[in-house]
This record gives C-alpha cells, structure tokens and sequence, in this order.
C-alpha cells in the first residue's frame, strides 16, 4: 500500500561529509550507479517531480541529499558511482565518503541500490554490496526502468539477481519498478515502512 507520508517529503540539506549530516533518528539511503534512474525513482517515491534532481547527464547527484519526512526521519540520496568523467580525486572522495557513511551512521537502517534492471550488479554495485555486508547494514534492492523490458524478463532479471546474492551469501529483499508506468511503488513504499 502507498503511504502519503512520503509525499511530505521537504529537502533539508546538502553535504560533502559525514560531520554535516543532521541528527536523525531513521534513515534510509537510496544509492546507485549513475543513470541507473535513482532520481526518477525517489521522486516517484514521494509523488514530487522536482525533489530529487534528474538529469540525463550521469553524477549530477554531488553531494549527501537529505529529505526529511518526519520528526528525524529522512530519505537520503547518496552520489552515484561508476560515472568516469568525474575527476578521479572527487569519485576517491566519494567512495571513501559512501563506505564511511554506511560503516559509521548510527541511524541509517537500510539501503537501497537502485540499479537499471537492464545492467543489475556492475562492479559499484557490489562493491557498495560489500560495504553493506561490512556493517551488516539491511539492503534492498531496486531493479529500475522494467517497463523497457517485457514481463518476463522483468521476472527473469529479478530471479537472477536473488540467485547471484544468495551464491554470494548476500541477505536482501528485491523488487523491479518502473518510474514512468509508477510499477512498484506500493513495494518501495512497504519497504520503508519497515525502516521508518
């Protein structure tokens, strides 16, 4: 079931490092590899077209975006990963910054990569999987854009995905979703229910 809540979602700020975050309570960071539909995805989450940033040039997302949707909850869009043309210091910076960030923030109860259901599970992925299984962090992962491809490979990707973590001994839920059609929103919604 959708929950309204997450429509009341505001922008609190902006960071470039941990020590800027606000104090919170719960939150829930949703993560990426650029262009993998992260923005669209958060604002279809929160029925607002304009909250998170989309963009068709990837890495637009430079900082730790934070969107408070109650009394110290907030929803996090973290910077995505695997863009090249960002300059190699500011992807180190942000590597560093994103393990840090899942390692040491007491308040963050899940993570959710978002991850073209065309390309699932690249090599940001997993390396921001490791990051999740070091702090024994709850993931959940959203296979984006599933209207570009038909029903049944939807379930297919979806399957192979669960497969791949299980082999690797990763515990997460999965869940396909389209922003344009609005197909998974009551599961994206159901998810941080759990979490906030």
């Amino acid at each position: 079931m959708a929950n309204a809540r997450y429509y009341r979602a505001e922008f609190c700020l902006g960071a470039h490092r941990i020590d800027q975050l606000p104090e919170s309570q719960a939150e829930v960071a949703f993560v990426g590899r650029s262009n993998a539909g992260k923005s669209s995805a958060m604002n279809l989450i929160t029925n607002q077209r304009k909250l998170a940033r989309t963009s068709k040039t990837p890495g637009r997302t430079q900082q730790i975006n934070c969107f408070a949707i109650g009394q110290q909850q907030f929803l996090v869009d973290l910077p995505g990963y695997g863009y090249a043309k960002v300059p190699p210091a500011q992807a180190a910076h942000w590597r560093r910054t994103l393990g840090l960030y899942v390692a040491e923030r007491e308040s963050l109860k899940c993570v959710a990569i978002v991850m073209d259901i065309r390309h699932p599970l690249r090599q940001g992925d997993w390396e921001m999987i490791q990051h999740c299984l070091d702090a024994d962090m709850a993931l959940h992962c959203i296979l984006t854009k599933s209207d570009k491809v038909n029903r049944g490979q939807a379930q297919r990707t979806l399957n192979q995905c669960a497969k791949q973590l299980e082999e690797q001994g990763v515990e997460a839920t999965l869940q396909t979703f389209s922003a344009s059609k609005g197909d998974g929103l009551d599961d994206a919604h159901e998810m941080l229910d759990m979490y906030l």
